[in-house]
């Protein structure tokens, strides 16, 4: 109960700081329908009273009154919709906004990784018309109590035992509420399933899946394996809706009983002479409307069930959100300048659902103003380093300092201002190159002309830019009517640029960033970055760090890392390692022979 009224809360609250007139509005239109409805049964037991007089008067004021609510009642409701609309509008920008708050705000990637948060992302999408329509669900149900109520007061001025008769509607309501969680736990249970679905279709429509899909034949494995993912799902939700048909059936069928009963009551008192006419109409009209009230608050019910989840969802979103927060204050600033370097001191670390350390006891040293390769086998925890650099996980145990400062009592935001970043996996920012690229340093965007094409040189992307029919103004991606669609590796070139936005940064990652990029293209590229490193790092202290596969590439490094198993294995200058003669050296030696 306590999620309910929470939910419903935070549908009315949203509403309000959305549009408090429209929210007003809405209501009293709303309002203003449903209370006319058990006003005609009012006025139509007045006029059938005043016929039996032969008081004309009366049954003519009294017809005209049942007229005028009866149009009250059928069309204020249709005016409320024109505010209902915009209004829900405007209610759902606000949860999508705070949906993009959430996924995007905590510091961490941590949550975005774990199931129960993706199957609740996946559910929210699924119910974004029910977030959108909350609004009109939470002002029906309210407006829909108004109207109970009236209509039990007006059945007790007749037959107090006719008080009873709202009460039948409590089975059908709470047979659509165990209906709906039926449904709740099977679209919860079945949530993977439907997102297993949507990534095969999103495959089966991808422009970038078609060539291999076609080349290995898997349309038909797709169609299959999607429609087996659909199959299951559909399995455990029509199975919820069957059990939940039967549940309200039942509740029905009560309400069916008391109806009955009523008009057996009403009839009978008028016969006995202990009631008129008038009250046998009234009741059997309010009678008539508390079935359809019963059947407007089951269906009311249900829909305010969903919306009311949905709500709830957004709110566990928000609490999951709090829970991923470093407790650690970020007390210290970000520092302008390195002079020691950073630090790994026994970094143990595993990502979030699994119980297996991708790296542990990680002890090491970049030292202020050096270059620094990272090389080892797939799945080794090379990547994992990088991530743990920029913040985007917190280690399960030790620490990582910058100058002797635990890197958590560094704000990630302020952190990541000092830090630039290439990654594998790099954004396609489908939008003109020039904002493609210097999104990099938004502050730099708009303030320096010189900023991008400045980033494009470092990134030695000048070709790239050069073949673009607008320059640096064309739009980038085939989304659009006017857009350019770029290679693989002009993608990687512009992904880079966008990483050279920021001249002197602290630390520059470059997670394998040129892999779309051919051997000697990387090689001339890196030996670019690491003089331009050097320059940097004599002024600032700042650390390059370079992930590759090809050792003719980290060969120039100052410091070469070598990772497995999740452990830093060896470590040295090229001409140490090799001397070494271990794992390093065994790797440099296959690679090379398989270029000569």
């Amino acid at each position: 109960m306590r999620e309910f009224w929470r939910g419903t809360t935070a549908v009315l609250v949203s509403s309000w700081r959305a549009s408090p007139s429209r929210l007003l509005i809405s209501a009293a239109l709303m309002l203003l329908g449903n209370v006319s409805t058990p006003l005609i049964a009012v006025f139509l037991a007045v006029a059938t009273d005043a016929a039996l007089r032969r008081d004309t008067g009366t049954a003519v004021q009294s017809a005209a009154a049942v007229a005028l609510v009866a149009l009250l009642s059928l069309t204020m409701e249709h005016f409320a919709h024109i505010f209902f609309f915009e209004l829900a509008d405007l209610h759902m920008l606000r949860v999508e906004r705070r949906l993009g708050d959430l996924s995007q705000g905590a510091d961490g990637l941590d949550h975005l990784e774990r199931q129960d948060y993706a199957d609740r992302m996946e559910l929210l999408r699924k119910e974004g018309w029910e977030l959108a329509a909350s609004v009109q669900t939470v002002l029906t149900a309210i407006t829909l109590s108004v109207q109970v109520l009236l209509t039990a007061v007006l059945l007790a001025g007749v037959e107090p035992w006719l008080l009873m008769l709202p009460l039948f509607a409590v089975p059908p309501l709470v047979a659509g509420r165990f209906a709906e969680r039926r449904r709740e736990r099977a679209e919860l249970a079945s949530a993977e399933s439907r997102r297993l679905g949507w990534h095969l279709l999103e495959l089966a429509v991808s422009s970038a899946a078609a060539k291999e899909i076609r080349l290995f034949g898997l349309p038909q494995v797709l169609r299959e394996r999607q429609r087996a993912a659909r199959r299951r799902e559909e399995v455990a939700l029509r199975r919820a809706e069957l059990t939940g048909m039967l549940l309200r059936l039942g509740g029905q069928l009560v309400f069916a009983i008391g109806y009955v009963a009523a008009v057996v009551v009403a009839v009978r008192s008028a016969i006995a002479g202990q009631r008129s006419v008038g009250d046998v109409v009234l009741v059997i009209t309010l009678a008539v409307q508390t079935n359809a009230q019963a059947a407007g608050v089951v269906a009311v019910a249900g829909q305010l069930q969903r919306a009311v989840r949905a709500m709830g969802w957004v709110h566990w979103l928000g609490e999951e959100s709090v829970r991923a927060a470093d407790p650690v204050v970020a007390d210290r600033p970000a520092p302008e300048m390195l002079s020691d370097g950073v630090r790994f001191d026994r970094v143990a670390f595993r990502y979030p659902g699994t119980d297996t350390d991708v790296l542990s006891d990680v002890t090491l040293h970049l030292p202020a103003g050096a270059t620094v390769a990272v090389v080892g086998d797939n799945g080794a925890g090379k990547s994992t380093l990088v991530k743990l650099l920029a913040r985007f996980y917190r280690p399960v145990s030790g620490t990582i300092t910058v100058d002797g400062v635990d890197l958590r009592r560094i704000a990630a935001p302020r952190w990541r201002e000092r830090i630039a970043a290439g990654f594998q996996d790099f954004v396609k920012l489908e939008a003109p190159a020039r904002e493609s690229i210097g999104v990099g340093a938004l502050p730099r965007l708009g303030i320096e002309p010189d900023a991008v094409p400045a980033a494009v040189r470092r990134a030695d992307a000048e070709t790239v830019v050069e073949r673009l029919s607008d320059g640096l103004d064309t739009h980038l991606g085939k989304a659009y009517e006017d857009g350019t669609e770029l290679s693989g590796g002009q993608w990687q070139r512009v992904a880079l640029s966008r990483a050279m936005m920021r001249p002197e940064p602290l630390l520059l990652l470059l997670d394998e960033p040129t892999a779309a990029l051919d051997p000697l293209t990387e090689h001339a590229l890196f030996e670019r970055y690491a003089a331009s490193a050097r320059e940097v790092g004599a002024r600032t202290g700042g650390i390059t760090v370079l992930v590759s596969h090809r050792f003719s590439t980290v060969r120039m490094a100052d410091l070469i890392l070598v990772v497995a198993d999740g452990r830093i294995a060896e470590s040295g200058t090229h001409q140490q390692l090799m001397a070494l003669g271990g794992r390093y050296a065994e790797m440099y030696g296959l690679q090379a022979a398989a270029y000569r």
